[in-house]
Order: structure tokens, then C-alpha cells, then sequence
């Protein structure tokens, strides 16, 4: 039918009747209608959400800019603490040595590479434990730094045991059988003759052919120490030894036999001292046998 009119239809047809100002009233009423509307809500984020991301991105952007300056406060103090610990109020003015005996304490700091006058922190300890340990003296060695301008250096040194003939010098050893060094003069010390001798390296084990009466013979010493006697000199055979107490009187037997009967050796010892006998032989056999012959070979 021709007079059949549709609602949109009809609606241009009233808006094209209105004048402008009342066109563009109804236009606006209509985007207000439309933000209101739940479709359009939908569709896109509303006002308040656009402010919540707002504020959120605002709080991350404060939040990087503290971690920023925390780590820039950091990177400052760390600076000031290297210069400060670089400073001359950490410059190296004493060096104390302790445990020292064989050696004197400035020669320790020598041997040690440390000096004074240098840095406490830029100090390299580990070169100097190193300097310290590569002399045949020192079995043991450990610096500290002591605030503000102080190295302490503690040692603990082999001690001189015992003496090996090498031609017209002396081999020192300690009780480990280590080599010491070489000495001109004859040591006052036992001395540990009729081995022979495969490797003298100071700073390294005596190495002889002997190796087993060896480890036993410096055993057998620290026993005859811890029961006050004295060996002048003793003689390697291929099984046995000779402990000379003097020159013309000594025991015989193995070190093992010898160290297992050193309480009976020292009394007998004793019991000849007071009748004056200063000459013989004390054989010890394995057991607690142990006989006295006064003639000697």
C-alpha cells in the first residue's frame, strides 16, 4: 500500500520536518542514549577502566623509577666503599709473625713476599701463603689481615730431626724423613749412616733405597725421645740397625724391635751407667728378648 510507512521511515521523515538546532538536540540525545546502552558497554571499555590503566601504568612507572634509584644508591655506596678500602687509611704498617723458631720474623716476611706500605686489600695473600709453603722449613702457613693496617702471619716450621752423611755435607731431614737443606757442618743431630741415597731434593722426601728401615728408624727416634735417650748415630744394614749410644756401645735389632722394648733398653742403659759400663752391645730380638754382650764386633 502506498500509505504504509515503516518506523524508520517515519523517523527521517519528522527529523527532515525539524529545524537545526532541534536536529542536533536529537542528535545528541541519541549518543547519550548509545553510551548508556549495555551494547555499547560492551563493545569498548568504559570510563572508569580507562582511568584504573591509567593509574596503573602510572604506579608502574613510579615503582621502575625507585628500583632505578635504589640500584643507582647501591653502585654509589659500592664505589665509595672501593675507594675507601683502597685509601691510605688501610696502608700496611705491621707485619706480625708467630710460630716462627728455625726462622726470625723479618725473615719470614721476606721469604713471604710481604711488604709494608702497600694496600691491606689489594694485597695478594694467596701469592704469599704460596712463597711461604715453597720453603722446605714451613710445613704450615696462614695470613690474616687485621683491621686497619695490620698482616698477621702464622707458621708452623719442620723441625731438624735427624742427619744423613752425603759426602763432605750432611743431609737434614725432619721427622717425616723431609729434606731440610744441606749442611758444611756436622749437625748435632743422629746421624743415619750406610743408607743409600736415591733422590736429596729439599722441600721433597728423602728418597733412599732403605725406605722402609727409614720410615721405621725416624718412628724408633721419637720413641728413644719420649724416654730421654739419645742416639748419636745410626747404622743402616739391609735388615737391622745399629743405635749408637756411644761410640763403642749400642743396641741392635730391627727399629720396630728396638721401638717395642724401649723402656727396658733405657733402664738397662741406666743400670750400666751406674756400674760404668760404656762399652758393648745390646742385642733385641723379636719378643722381649734382649741380651747384653760386652765385646763388640
Amino acid at each position: 500500500m502506498d500509505d504504509a510507512r515503516t518506523p524508520a521511515t517515519e523517523y527521517e521523515n519528522q527529523s527532515q520536518d525539524l529545524t537545526e538546532e532541534e536536529q542536533q538536540a536529537l542528535q545528541h540525545a541519541e549518543s547519550l542514549v548509545r553510551s548508556a546502552s549495555p551494547e555499547e558497554s560492551e563493545s569498548g571499555p568504559s570510563e572508569k577502566a580507562r582511568k584504573k590503566a591509567k593509574a596503573n601504568k602510572r604506579k608502574k612507572r613510579r615503582r621502575a623509577g625507585r628500583r632505578f634509584l635504589r640500584f643507582l644508591i647501591l653502585v654509589g655506596i659500592c664505589v665509595g666503599l672501593y675507594y675507601f678500602a683502597i685509601s691510605d687509611f688501610f696502608t700496611i704498617k705491621e707485619i706480625q709473625v708467630t710460630g716462627n723458631k728455625y726462622y726470625t720474623r723479618s725473615q719470614v716476611s721476606v721469604i713471604s713476599g710481604l711488604k709494608t706500605g702497600y694496600n691491606l686489600f689489594t694485597t695478594d695473600l694467596s701469592e704469599a701463603k704460596d712463597n711461604l709453603l715453597n720453603d722446605p722449613y714451613i710445613r704450615l702457613a696462614s695470613i690474616k689481615r687485621v683491621l686497619p693496617n695490620t698482616l698477621r702471619i702464622e707458621i708452623e716450621e719442620r723441625l731438624e730431626y735427624a742427619a744423613v752423611p752425603y759426602g763432605e755435607q750432611y743431609i737434614l731431614i725432619d721427622d717425616d724423613g723431609m729434606v731440610l737443606r744441606l749442611s758444611d757442618n756436622k749437625p748435632v743431630l743422629p746421624l743415619l749412616e750406610g743408607m743409600t741415597i736415591a733422590d736429596m731434593t729439599p722441600g721433597s722426601p728423602l728418597t733412599v733405597e732403605q725406605s722402609y728401615l727409614l720410615t721405621e728408624t725416624l718412628q724408633m727416634i721419637h720413641v728413644m725421645e719420649e724416654n730421654d735417650l739419645y742416639f748419636k748415630k745410626i747404622n743402616f744394614s739391609l735388615v737391622i740397625v745399629k743405635a749408637y749410644i756411644y761410640d763403642d756401645y749400642y743396641i741392635e735389632g730391627t727399629p720396630e724391635n728396638i721401638t717395642d722394648n724401649m723402656q727396658r733398653i733405657h733402664q738397662l742403659i741406666e743400670e750400666h751407667y751406674k756400674q760404668g759400663i760404656t762399652r758393648g752391645v745390646i742385642r733385641v730380638s723379636k719378643g722381649s728378648y734382649m741380651a747384653f754382650d760386652p765385646q763388640i764386633n
